[in-house]
């Protein structure tokens, strides 16, 4: 099954934490932002290969507001 992906912040973490079922915690967006910053990351690339740099900028960006957020529980 293909899904579209996703275009905003709110369709993002509705992929993450309800289809996928994985909770943003503060571990896991550290670990994903790493990656991301790493362009030796096999993962990475292939994402940029996959979806371009325009939604691995996104993606980068919405992981920084979750993090954000992590901050406002506190």
């Amino acid at each position: 099954m293909h899904f579209p992906l996703p275009d905003s912040y709110t369709e993002w973490r509705h992929c993450i934490t309800e289809i996928c079922g994985i909770p943003l915690g503060e571990t896991f967006i550290r670990e994903r932002l790493t990656a991301l910053d790493n362009d030796n990351d096999h993962m990475t690339r292939k994402f940029i290969e996959l979806y371009g740099r325009k939604h691995w900028k996104k993606t980068k960006e919405w992981f920084n507001r979750a993090l954000d957020e992590q901050g406002d529980k506190g």
